[in-house]
């Protein structure tokens, strides 16, 4: 017997937001953090290579269904989606040209080169 399992209608417009602003591929984003976390300062001596944070938050959500979010997934979905719209609102003039702009969007798994 299928699990039906109703969501809280917050919970479902968080889900469809937190979707539409993290645009990149978990493989993608894991990826990504992990070029940001080898550079020199990065990653300690620890061999387990802790992902930077907020990122390895974001990654674990994506990786999640919907029925098996917690309630701190939940939060870690909404700080994504303010902290997403906060940075493309404050688009530099030289837009995607501008790599330290662009790096903190994709820390946060948005990229502004890919097309909604």
């Amino acid at each position: 017997m299928a699990r039906e399992a109703r969501l809280d209608p917050e919970v479902e417009v968080i889900w469809d937001d937190f979707h539409a602003e993290v645009n990149v591929p978990s493989e993608q984003l894991r990826q990504w953090l992990l070029t940001r976390g080898s550079g020199e300062e990065a990653f300690g001596p620890d061999p387990d290579l802790n992902l930077p944070e907020p990122g390895r938050q974001i990654l674990a959500v994506l990786r999640k269904r919907k029925v098996d979010l917690t309630p701190e997934d939940i939060e870690v979905m909404r700080d994504a989606i303010t902290r997403i719209r906060e940075l493309s609102a404050e688009r530099p003039d030289r837009g995607n040209a501008d790599d330290e702009w662009r790096h903190a969007l994709l820390d946060l798994g948005h990229d502004v080169l890919v097309e909604r």
